[in-house]
């Protein structure tokens, strides 16, 4: 059974065969621009709703949902038809509302602190299990509007490049999100950033980059041993470049690890070099990396020495971390738990 948005317009014209043209564009647009399920298309006859909701359901099942005290942070676990889970994440700032999408159900980068590659890999998402989150996020942000999505939830998203970029098409020519709001995350897969940098839509890149020497990247992110700095950095050379976006570095800070002064002068000197915006991440906790996070007055000195290194230099919010809001952390919490189908499992504010 194809769920409801791995329909394609095509399909969707196929599956509407007989029906007057404008109908497609009703329902395509009822389903992306306005992020509706069948039944609430009150335009289109009850019959065509009807049968597409049968033939056609969504792809995700809500498992559970965690919600911060000030409702700004939301994040879902999703079961999928194969019974595999995946997880979302909504946040609400003053200006705008970003949602964050998983684009593979578990991670094959094997990067030992984060709790999705501490998992594994189960398989690939397809298109419409990309693009579906966002339009459930978008029907819970309502009304204030969905503006940015990053790529950065479970997964490599350029090792799953196909169905990504389509997602990335569809959420800019279907749902309306601007390609300078499209954000894609990669621990650096060399191929994937020169293929994005030839795309005819300039999205923009963040590196998820944790070491600036290969030493420490190596056993970090165990993908620098096949696309070591230096080629990472030319990628990202060129797509700066191409794209004339800003490139990003992501940088989880590890307690002792990659928070000395010697880390942030090799960051530095790499972020001067090719524009780059450092972007420092506390260390969400999980069970199975033993190392703790760098505390808030090392991680504020860290990003002040950056800054007087002369890099442009952020603190990301904690966005979600008393909800377990770093990737993998919800369905690692909620390994082994039962669940009743179709079930909906309201967690405590701290689940473990």
């Amino acid at each position: 059974m194809v769920s409801l948005y791995d329909l394609d317009r095509a399909d969707l014209a196929q599956v509407l065969d007989g029906e007057p043209p404008y109908r497609v564009d009703q329902v395509w647009s009822g389903l992306h621009r306005k992020a509706r399920l069948p039944d609430e298309l009150t335009d289109v006859p009850k019959t065509i709703r009807a049968s597409l909701a049968a033939a056609h359901p969504p792809a995700l099942v809500e498992v559970g949902r965690l919600v911060t005290d000030q409702g700004d942070t939301v994040k879902w676990l999703w079961r999928l038809p194969d019974g595999k889970q995946i997880e979302t994440v909504l946040m609400h700032y003053p200006d705008r509302s970003t949602v964050c999408v998983s684009t593979q159900a578990g991670c094959a980068m094997g990067c030992g602190f984060c709790a999705t590659g501490q998992a594994g890999f189960d398989r690939q998402l397809s298109t419409g299990e990309i693009v579906e989150q966002v339009i459930r996020a978008a029907r819970e942000a309502a009304p204030r509007r969905v503006s940015n999505v990053v790529f950065m939830g479970m997964g490599e998203p350029l090792a799953n490049y196909d169905a990504t970029w389509a997602a990335i098409e569809r959420l800019h020519d279907a749902v309306g999100i601007s390609a300078r709001h499209l954000t894609v995350s990669t621990v650096g897969i060399v191929p994937g950033i020169r293929r994005l940098a030839r795309e005819a839509l300039p999205v923009n890149l963040a590196v998820s980059l944790h070491a600036a020497n290969d030493r420490l990247r190596d056993e970090l992110v165990p993908i620098n041993r096949r696309y070591p700095l230096a080629e990472l950095a030319a990628a990202c050379r060129d797509h700066v470049a191409a794209t004339h976006r800003r490139l990003s570095f992501e940088w989880a800070l590890i307690d002792g690890v990659n928070d000395r002064p010697d880390d942030a002068r090799e960051l530095a000197a790499l972020a001067r070099e090719l524009r780059g915006h450092v972007n420092l991440i506390p260390l969400n906790p999980t069970p199975g990396y033993p190392t703790r996070g760098t505390p808030p007055a090392r991680v504020r000195d860290f990003a002040a020495r950056l800054r007087s290194l002369g890099v442009n230099t952020t603190v990301r919010a904690n966005r979600g971390g008393d909800i377990d809001a770093a990737c993998g952390q919800l369905r690692a919490a909620r390994a082994g738990s039962p669940q009743e189908p179709g079930q909906p499992v309201t967690l405590s504010e701290r689940a473990r």
